[in-house]
């Protein structure tokens, strides 16, 4: 059966997802426009720095809940890193829609709001109540999938 959209997008974001190099969550982005992916992105280390997969979280180290103190972290996030995908291959992502597998966070969001993307698809939440503020301020929709399906939820 040849799958929507939707399913055709969040699979591959959900691949995209298992190159992360992030102890605690795996996280997946695409952008898209036109049905036509425009840059991918996983969180991890920076280039040429180590991963956290050999050295440990600082996170969890610091005993850090999820959703708090986003700088103590040195993997960049999935949505960033498909903006600087974007960026470096001089890709405009203005009108373009994310696809990931997390709701992102009040960090992210604001790249995302100031890059131009106008809706968010995501399967799984994420504990940050100032990216939904903001998002909802900024008109960005964010459209939760479900997971069995990756169809839209009622």
């Amino acid at each position: 059966m040849r799958p929507s959209w939707h399913q055709y997008f969040m699979e591959i974001t959900t691949l995209v997802a298992t190159r992360s190099t992030c102890i605690r969550r795996q996280v997946g982005a695409i952008i898209v426009r036109n049905k036509k992916i425009l840059s991918t992105g996983y969180n991890g280390a920076p280039i040429g720095t180590p991963h956290c997969l050999d050295i440990g979280c600082l996170r969890d180290k610091l005993q850090v809940p999820s959703g708090q103190r986003h700088e103590l972290c040195r993997g960049i996030h999935a949505e960033q890193n498909g903006i600087i995908q974007a960026a470096t291959s001089s890709t405009s992502i203005e009108g373009a829609v994310l696809y990931a597998t997390h709701h992102p966070c009040s960090l992210c969001v604001k790249m995302i709001i100031n890059a131009g993307i106008t809706q968010i698809y995501y399967a799984a939440g994420y504990p940050d109540e100032l990216a939904k503020t903001l998002a909802k301020e900024a008109d960005l929709q964010l459209i939760l999938l479900d997971e069995t399906t990756w169809d839209t939820r009622s």
